[in-house]
């Protein structure tokens, strides 16, 4: 696809003396120098990204033309580990970064994350900016300040909460992704239409094929819904202590998932999160706090756009216990209570503290010989 240029908006994500702007557009990467000019003041520049990223952009790097020192990862979810976070800052120390400095993220949330973690840390905090290259990172990870890394009790347990000074948005990048890469960040755009925007919902099934087959005006009218609805749950409850909950609809049962799998690469954080709001509506709906049928329109917009469903995950559903194990490590959890996000209908979720702990294990023990 030809990309179509000069198509820009801006989102400004407002945090007081730590507000920042979210640039989206096509094109926006050959104008890397004149966005991030402010980092050319006698600052140097660190820029961690991966080899699949470098290796198609190192073009776009070479234009700044500055005092640059580069980290350059293996892709996947393994890199967000403590192991790699020593690499990242060794090497940021090797390159005598101070605190004024910039860190660049370059690369898909497992980068957004791993990066803004270490910059958050490095002396106590430098500058940070994110450059995402996936739908999934340019709709959600590189916006709101959530830092982490994984470890062996779970997903993103490890982190803080770290705010870039800009997100630059070009969806030209996305040309390059594979269709798999794409509809995994497809299922965080349509979670800001199931969380609190019905007519968003319905706006994504008339054109969610056309943001999946990457259709400029389409992708940056979804993109900038999705960063101004994240942005607004963010500027209202920054640190994650009440509503911004919501932004994890789905994502309990994912994270689970995803641990199931092994951070393997065979289940992709969009995929477990598309069968986790599967799982959260259906979920709802058995507990009679939902109509069947917003559950039974969920699964037939994920299948229609060839989404995993709970029955994509039927294979990570064989040992019920473990799952809900891994649930009870969820960072939304107070003392030993189970929080997690339901829904009443299509774009009315709220957030259930409190549930119950044998009803959930029956639900995926249910699941399990449903799918068996």
């Amino acid at each position: 696809m030809m990309p179509v240029s000069n198509i820009r908006q801006s989102v400004r994500v407002d945090l007081g003396n730590r507000s920042y702007p979210i640039h989206i557009g096509t094109g926006l990467l050959p104008d890397l120098r004149r966005y991030l000019g402010e980092c050319f003041s006698n600052r140097k520049v660190h820029v961690v990204t991966d080899q699949p990223v470098h290796d198609l952009y190192r073009p776009e790097l070479d234009i700044l033309e500055t005092d640059i020192s580069i980290t350059i990862l293996p892709p996947g979810e393994a890199q967000k580990s403590f192991s790699t976070l020593q690499t990242v800052l060794d090497d940021m120390f090797s390159a005598n970064l101070s605190r004024p400095d910039y860190v660049i993220a370059f690369g898909g949330g497992v980068i957004g994350d791993l990066t803004g973690f270490a910059a958050s840390i490095y002396k106590r905090g430098c500058q940070f900016i994110q450059i995402p290259t996936t739908l999934l990172a340019q709709v959600d990870s590189s916006v709101g300040g959530k830092t982490a890394i994984n470890v062996p009790q779970g997903k993103n347990l490890v982190g803080t909460f770290y705010q870039p000074g800009l997100v630059l948005v070009d969806t030209d990048v996305l040309s390059t992704l594979p269709e798999r890469q794409v509809r995994a960040g497809y299922a965080e755009v349509l979670k800001y239409g199931l969380l609190g925007d019905r007519a968003f919902f319905d706006w994504l099934e008339s054109n969610g094929t056309h943001v999946l087959q990457l259709d400029p005006n389409a992708l940056i009218h979804a993109i900038s819904v999705s960063c101004r609805t994240k942005a607004r749950i963010v500027a209202e409850d920054e640190r994650e202590s009440g509503r911004r909950a919501l932004l994890n609809l789905g994502h309990t049962f994912a994270h689970a998932l995803e641990a199931r799998a092994g951070y393997n690469g065979d289940l992709l954080h969009g995929e477990a999160v598309s069968a986790g709001m599967d799982m959260a509506f259906d979920y709802s709906s058995r507990l009679g706090l939902s109509e069947a049928g917003a559950a039974r329109a969920v699964a037939r917009h994920l299948q229609n756009h060839n989404m995993p469903t709970i029955r994509s995950v039927s294979h990570l559903l064989s040992d019920p216990d473990r799952l809900l194990a891994t649930m009870m490590q969820d960072k939304k959890n107070e003392a030993d209570s189970l929080t997690l996000v339901l829904a009443r209908d299509i774009g009315d979720a709220f957030v259930k503290k409190g549930c119950n702990r044998e009803g959930v294990l029956d639900y995926l023990k249910h699941l399990k010989h449903q799918y068996a």
